[in-house]
């Protein structure tokens, strides 16, 4: 049996693929509700210390480092009723010297672990299609690998324990930052009398396209900021960017300046709206909005 821990946005559909794909599941949430629409699909629900005992694969995905250490450590955890060989696969995004702590910690125990975080949002976690990235050793990577394939479209070994987090802080940077300039342009366009659809279309298929820009700006033209990624999230994942950064003595002077963007959006209430909405700053700085013209044909 698998056990499932944290059935939030990104868990509660990763679960659901696991069950239909006929993983048998032991899960478990502090959301009494997630854990019943967790059952209805056919899963177990257990304690920590439940799952510790009945799976020799334990999956984690829940909002920070220090929850996956008081799930794996504190009393009543998981590690102190697992057994030797049992695999902790944490799918949260964390800090990687947290991961490289899980994993000697649970070293120990002869427990493996593998820290594999994963892209694609919301929906790439409801489609199965996200992309994991994975530190730890070979063996346990393995041994994840049939879950991985039921979860994602790609799942890779990119190194040793915290490898896989601090992939994921790369990708964090990148698309964060991503989203922040197309914001910062396509404000600019807008202001200057451009119609921004046109410019997007004009721009798109040249060297400035990016799966970002596709992703974002056709929502942004319609005002749809409906959460895959909301900010809150991506909050979190900058501040770590920025904690790891200082603490391996690299200057991060652009992924400082979003942390700081970030937390005006937060001072403004705007924590639950999908990450495409940092085009809100940019344009409160500018006094325009970025939207579809009702006269484009």
């Amino acid at each position: 049996m698998v056990g499932f821990i944290g059935l939030g946005i990104m868990g509660k559909h990763m679960s659901a693929n696991l069950l239909f794909a006929g993983v048998p599941l032991m899960v478990c949430d502090l959301n009494e509700e997630a854990v019943r629409s967790a059952e209805k699909l056919g899963a177990v629900r257990g304690s920590y210390a439940d799952i510790g005992r009945n799976c020799g694969i334990i999956i984690l995905c829940v909002p920070s480092g220090d929850i996956s250490k008081s799930i794996l450590f504190g009393d009543g955890g998981v590690s102190a009723a697992a057994a030797a060989g049992t695999v902790v696969c944490d799918m949260s995004s964390v800090m990687p010297q947290e991961s490289v702590y899980c994993y000697e910690k649970l070293k120990e125990k002869g427990i493996g672990f593998v820290d594999a975080p994963m892209s694609g949002g919301e929906p790439g976690a409801a489609a199965g299609t996200l992309a994991i990235m994975c530190g730890g050793s070979e063996g346990d990577f393995e041994k994840m690998r049939p879950y991985f394939d039921i979860l994602g479209s790609s799942a890779l070994l990119v190194g040793g324990p915290g490898a896989g987090s601090t992939a994921k802080l790369v990708n964090q940077m990148i698309v964060n930052n991503t989203i922040a300039v197309v914001s910062e342009a396509f404000v600019f366009a807008a202001k200057s009398g451009a119609d921004p659809e046109k410019v997007y279309k004009a721009i798109r298929g040249g060297l400035a396209g990016s799966a970002v820009m596709d992703a974002k700006i056709p929502l942004i033209l319609e005002r749809n900021f409906k959460p895959g990624g909301p900010i809150r999230i991506n909050l979190k994942d900058i501040k770590n960017c920025v904690e790891a950064a200082h603490a391996a003595e690299v200057p991060i002077p652009y992924t400082a300046q979003l942390y700081e963007i970030m937390q005006s959006m937060k001072v403004h209430d705007m924590m639950n709206m999908d990450h495409g909405s940092i085009v809100r700053y940019f344009e409160e700085l500018a006094g325009v909005e970025v939207r579809k013209n009702e006269d484009t044909v």
